[in-house]
């Protein structure tokens, strides 16, 4: 029996975000007909408090699937805000946030990988900010973090949820940095998908098609 768990932010405990519709770990369920689901994500998660979610890993557990980063992007968005006296300055500071959190998110994905069980991890969607120009500058420096992200995919051969197509409309978010119910079938059609043949090669999914 395929047993799925969830792991990290609130892109998958968003119950506070739909006000009593159905959940990410509600909508993965519905899809599972035989199958069970379960939620160890916590809202406002960051990247060190994934291997201590791991610590209420079902012992039936199949399959994991991790997005998390998003809060770690957050806490570093002040480098978008400094003043920096040059281009290559300011690159810098990118780089240096890239250089923190790809360290981060190697060691939670070292800690996930461990359970042995097949993973897939999603990438950070870009937020909905109302301010065109603040979502510009957030897409943009997500781009570097995401780059860790679809790297350590490939190298690890871990399947990719590409969030950032998955949730391409503004009606995919309940605020800004949270999904909706349509962002949540979006995102558990995905997960369905990844997890309806385990034996084949790991992809990229970035559609609920199969």
């Amino acid at each position: 029996m395929t047993h799925a768990v969830l792991l990290g932010d609130s892109v998958f405990d968003n119950g506070a975000y739909v006000r009593g519709s159905p959940d990410v770990v509600r909508q993965l369920r519905a899809l599972l007909p035989g199958g069970r689901a379960t939620l160890l994500a916590v809202d406002g998660a960051v990247l060190v408090d994934v291997p201590r979610q791991l610590a209420g890993l079902p012992e039936d557990a199949t399959h994991l699937v991790v997005s998390a980063g998003g809060n770690d992007a957050l806490r570093a968005s002040g480098v978008l805000e400094g003043p920096a006296r040059s281009m290559p300055e300011a690159l810098d500071r990118l780089a240096a946030a890239q250089d923190h959190f790809r360290a981060e998110y190697r060691a939670m994905l070292d800690s996930v990988l461990a359970c042995g069980h097949p993973t897939a991890i999603c990438t950070i969607y870009d937020p909905r900010y109302p301010d065109p120009v603040r979502r510009r500058l957030a897409a943009t420096a997500l781009a570097i973090l995401n780059d860790v992200v679809t790297r350590e995919a490939a190298a690890r051969s871990l399947t990719l949820l590409d969030l950032r197509v998955l949730c391409g409309e503004d009606a995919d978010f309940a605020n800004p940095i949270e999904p909706s119910v349509q962002g949540g079938e979006k995102i558990t059609a995905a997960i369905a998908a990844f997890l309806r043949d385990e034996h084949r090669q790991a992809r990229s999914i970035i559609s609920a098609r199969p």
